[in-house]
């Protein structure tokens, strides 16, 4: 496993190439494709309504609910695989981390656009822990009150974990572009942190 520390002003980023080895990886993106009960959800986006484009899917401890773009997710239980994975970032990251955000992403049509994790239940200067499967997607970074600070993009390879702590939401948003190229899937499972 190889540690990258990408260099941004008011943000920690951690890269960890090959946090999970590449035949693990394609069982687990195969496992977690078909096991994982996916929904795409709607969201308001400036006064309409709109299909989400993307399949997600929220676990974590019982009675746990995360929202976001008014959007109220209520905690499924932890897949077992999801749980095992919880329990090896332990060893990386001391964030007692209680719910994980999985998203699939079926090709490059699908897509996250710009915002920061930075909802009121997740604390001040929340951790978040980002692991990805299957097809490499860039990651962009762009900060949020300074536009004349440059952009960072970051290819996310499969097996590959950031972590980013400390002002990062605070201070920057982040994207998952749409890249026609891409045909492949890609699940991200953002692991964080609600506060009770």
């Amino acid at each position: 496993m190889r540690l990258e520390r990408p260099s941004l002003p008011d943000a920690e980023l951690l890269l960890y190439h090959d946090f999970i080895a590449a035949d693990e990886q394609q069982l687990l993106l195969a496992q977690l494709s078909d096991e994982v009960d996916w929904r795409q959800d709607r969201i308001r986006l400036f006064g309409r309504e709109c299909l989400i484009p993307r399949l997600q899917q929220f676990q974590g401890e019982p009675e746990l609910s995360y929202r976001y773009s008014g959007l109220l997710l209520t905690a499924s239980p932890w897949h077992p695989r999801v749980a095992d994975l919880r329990r090896r970032l332990a060893q990386l990251e001391p964030t007692p981390f209680n719910c994980v955000l999985l998203n699939l992403y079926r090709d490059g049509d699908d897509s996250m656009g710009w915002h920061s994790d930075d909802e009121p239940e997740l604390g001040t200067d929340p951790v978040i822990a980002s692991l990805s499967l299957g097809a490499a997607r860039d990651f962009v970074l762009r900060h949020r009150q300074d536009p004349t600070q440059a952009k960072l993009t970051l290819r996310l390879e499969p097996g590959s974990l950031l972590l980013m702590r400390g002002p990062t939401q605070h201070h920057w948003q982040h994207a998952l572009p749409r890249r026609r190229r891409v045909s492949a899937p890609r699940i991200n499972l953002t692991f964080r942190r609600i506060l009770r």
